[in-house]
């Protein structure tokens, strides 16, 4: 990787996760969380902890297939 591929593809990513839970029955309460990739803004929802890694992977991925504003 050349020096302007590293600089618009950082080896490193900020997000921020919010999770809460959410009563969804009478008896029944299932997590639900906000992803928000702090670079550019994108935000995701996600319900049930099992969706939360594969979402962050999308977000890396949809991320590194923007063209690059620079060039």
């Amino acid at each position: 990787m050349n020096k302007d591929e590293s600089e618009r593809h950082p080896r490193s990513h900020l997000f921020t996760v919010r999770v809460w839970q959410e009563e969804v029955s009478r008896d029944q309460t299932e997590w639900r969380g906000k992803v928000q990739l702090i670079t550019d803004g994108n935000v995701r929802y996600f319900q049930g902890w099992e969706a939360l890694a594969p979402l962050l992977l999308a977000m890396l991925l949809d991320w590194e297939a923007l063209p690059d504003p620079h060039g």
